[in-house]
């Protein structure tokens, strides 16, 4: 394939709005060097990681794969490309994770054969597709161009963009390839399931180039002016970032919300135009490894419990521990007044641990002060 075809196809990738994370190992490597030798590969190329060794791909997978060269292993790479993807792109861009293993061409005979496995993952659709190539039809490198041009291929699909070229199979290498579409509803599955990290639906007509996330975390059961007022108060002591809303579809002490639970409410934030994320975190410092550098707006009563001993185990040491973790991902709390046990506090009533203060944040009760809860809310309207 001509270096020109090859550049109007990389040209389009950067082009689209999607962002990859891309996992191969045996194969395909000329790919990599045609995305980032392109101008704009920032818009798409996330991360690149290539686990040649048999450790390497036991660390990425966290288990040793029953074959290093098998379609289950590319997907099991694709999948957990497409949740690091998640974690790394800018709020709201679709993403895309791409798993590839081959067993191509070597100094010495394989007595099996020449193939490799290809497997991509986007919010609605999986794709994979194995590929035998003709034994002792061409060098290395020569196998190496065929896995690059169907990785490359694979990606420009997956990223919705033209890519007619020729990716030089002979007549009987006919790619076996399958394909699955699904809809929000398996997505949430798959989300509650720990499948996949979160999903964002991505309201807010204010799309943000900012990596940085500005959260307000809650169950918003309803969602009502007070959680919108507080996001926007947040966002302007913050100065910068994504402002959204988080909500987790798994909790603490309760069963997990019902995929038709989580549609209602996603529903609100349609209504009003903002954006939220469903995770399937309900602990903060769960959060902080899923968002970090994110800053999270909490009420002064999710604070008497976050630094409270009682909830880890009683151990005073294992809190600062624990919370010394979310602060070493560079997130930072914004605090709001609440009530709490019938008074009304702010940050400056609480006793900080001294390694922890940089922390938190203050949010004046002259700029922010709403008592009313989404609990007392439903009380009243009988709900």
């Amino acid at each position: 394939m001509a270096d020109a075809c090859i550049r109007t196809v990389v040209e389009a990738i950067h082009s689209s709005p999607t962002q990859a994370v891309l996992y191969f190992s045996g194969g395909a490597s000329l790919a990599l060097g045609w995305l980032t030798s392109v101008p704009g590969a920032s818009n798409t190329v996330l991360e690149s990681v290539v686990p040649y060794s048999r450790m390497s791909m036991i660390q990425l997978l966290g288990k040793v794969p029953a074959k290093y060269c098998s379609l289950q292993t590319a997907e099991e790479m694709a999948l957990l490309a497409y949740n690091r993807a998640l974690k790394l792109s800018t709020p709201g861009h679709p993403v895309l994770g791409v798993g590839l293993t081959g067993s191509l061409a070597s100094t010495r005979p394989k007595l099996g054969d020449h193939r490799f496995h290809l497997s991509t993952r986007t919010s609605d659709r999986y794709w994979a597709s194995t590929v035998t190539l003709s034994k002792g039809l061409r060098t290395r490198e020569q196998e190496e161009k065929v896995s690059s041009y169907l990785l490359l291929k694979a990606i420009a699909i997956a990223c919705k963009v033209p890519a007619t070229f020729d990716s030089e199979l002979v007549e009987s290498e006919v790619p076996d390839e399958c394909e699955r579409l699904f809809g929000e509803d398996e997505e949430l599955e798959q989300l509650i399931n720990g499948q996949i990290c979160f999903k964002v639906y991505p309201f807010s007509s204010d799309m943000s180039n900012e990596d940085r996330k500005i959260i307000l975390p809650g169950s918003f059961n309803p969602l009502h002016d007070g959680h919108l007022k507080l996001l926007e108060v947040a966002t302007s002591i913050c100065g910068s970032g994504y402002p959204c809303f988080e909500l987790s579809a798994v909790n603490a002490d309760k069963p997990p919300l019902l995929v038709s639970q989580i549609k209602d409410r996603v529903k609100q934030f349609e209504k009003v135009g903002k954006s939220v994320i469903i995770s399937n975190q309900p602990f903060f410092y769960k959060k902080a490894e899923l968002f970090p550098g994110s800053a999270f707006i909490i009420g002064a009563d999710t604070l008497a419990r976050l630094i409270n001993p009682k909830y880890y185990d009683g151990d005073y040491n294992k809190m600062v521990q624990i919370l010394t973790g979310c602060k070493n991902t560079g997130c930072t709390f914004l605090v709001g007044g609440r009530n709490v046990d019938g008074v009304f506090k702010v940050l400056e009533d609480f006793d900080i641990p001294e390694v922890l203060r940089d922390m938190f944040v203050s949010i004046p009760a002259d700029k922010f002060r709403i008592d009313i809860s989404s609990t007392e809310i439903r009380k009243r309207s009988g709900m």
